[in-house]
């Protein structure tokens, strides 16, 4: 409860911040937001500003959130995850490790030269050495691949489109229901409401690509940790995670922060099934 608390605390204050800013400097510049131009440039630069903050702090809102204890230089575990990364051609990132029963690990940060990679107690306990290795070999490939920065900009196109058309039918809505007289229509209250209903149907739509590509990038990082370590390992490592139980509920921010998924495959999943991916590993 801890980790999502802060994650949405992070996030709070990010949609306060930007929105203040927003508010205080677009009308500088003659943009007004009672029209469609000045909407859009809204809901633009709020969700991709949005997405970037949340981006350029994501290495420390994770280190506080998950207690991650970060190894020096010289301990086995950050000598791997050197080796790894310099074999990959990327700058060594940060390595950590954090308290928890549940086998996982995840790597994130704002850019390549400014990244972890962080473990689970429960993986490096459950995990012979050379299925860590590739569990490794997995999130240093996502670091190389420049995942984090990909799915920070989707999520920005996607947050601004959802806003827009949030408030764009909210609008065609309010003037359906007044008069001639401009009387009646949703009110301020009412207007706020309906937008927030808007924006969970609509994210929940826009959701289905980000996830998609969160399924194709867990591909694509297994096919990396197969070429730095072998098919074999990687293999193994996601087998020893099918017998795993789930340790309670997740938000779909924190479903991005694992090396895999206990939820049934859907349309919103944001890992691939455990055998999809074993197969796949096992026919290259």
């Amino acid at each position: 409860m801890k980790r999502v608390g802060l994650f949405f605390l992070t996030n709070l204050l990010v949609v306060i911040t930007v929105s203040l800013i927003l508010n205080i400097v677009l009308p500088m510049f003659g943009i007004r937001l009672q029209n469609t131009t000045g909407l859009a440039i809204f809901c633009g630069i709020f969700g991709i500003s949005g997405a970037m903050i949340s981006l350029f702090i994501s290495r420390w809102a994770a280190k506080r959130a998950y207690n991650i204890e970060i190894l020096p230089e010289g301990d086995p575990l950050q000598r791997m995850v050197a080796r790894l990364a310099r074999e990959a051609g990327i700058p060594v990132p940060e390595v950590g490790v954090y308290h928890s029963p549940e086998p996982n690990a995840f790597a994130t940060g704002p850019s390549k030269s400014s990244s972890l990679v962080a473990f689970s107690t429960g993986l490096l306990d459950q995990m012979r050495d050379a299925e860590v290795e590739a569990v490794a070999a997995h999130e240093v490939s996502h670091v190389a691949n420049g995942d984090m920065v990909t799915m920070a900009l989707l999520t920005g196109v996607a947050n601004a489109f959802v806003m827009f058309f949030a408030r764009i039918v909210a609008i065609g809505i309010d003037s359906f229901l007044s008069g001639d007289d401009d009387e009646g229509g949703l009110g301020f209250f009412g207007y706020i409401i309906v937008v927030m209903v808007l924006e969970s149907v609509f994210m929940m739509l826009a959701y289905i690509p980000i996830a998609a590509f969160s399924r194709w990038r867990e591909y694509r990082a297994d096919e990396g940790a197969a070429r730095l370590t072998s098919n074999r390992s990687m293999a193994n490592a996601l087998a020893s995670l099918k017998n795993v139980r789930p340790y309670g509920r997740e938000s779909a921010a924190m479903a991005l922060q694992k090396i895999s998924s206990p939820k049934r495959v859907s349309l919103w999943a944001t890992h691939p099934s455990l055998d999809d991916r074993i197969a796949r590993l096992n026919a290259m």
